[in-house]
């Protein structure tokens, strides 16, 4: 089981953890929305529970718990940059097996 960062989603919160002067991870799970089912919830981890699962890339640290690991075992994030404008995270997900229209929910 494993959740993993691309170098470029690594360094964007590792640069982040650092503006925010603490923090330590990516906290990522999932909530019930949209039509599809899920969405994707992303945070920095101030703490690691003792229930947490934790995973590292790149010296970067992505926390998550059981109920939602079992939505994105085997899950990549990127940090994308699509114009000057916009940019985020992009969720390379193996589990999805559809995605509402605006790309907001999934179902696995």
């Amino acid at each position: 089981m494993s959740v993993q960062l691309t170098e470029a989603a690594a360094q964007h919160v590792a640069r982040e953890i650092d503006k925010r002067g603490e923090g330590v991870g990516l906290r990522v799970g999932t909530k019930k929305s949209g039509c599809t089912g899920f969405a994707y919830v992303v945070d920095y981890a101030d703490e690691i529970g003792d229930q947490d699962h934790v995973f590292e890339s790149h010296g970067v640290r992505v926390v998550t718990d059981s109920d939602a690991l079992s939505i994105i075992d085997g899950m990549t994030i990127d940090f994308v940059r699509t114009n000057a404008l916009n940019e985020g995270f992009e969720f390379i997900n193996p589990n999805v097996k559809d995605m509402c229209g605006c790309g907001e929910s999934f179902s696995v």
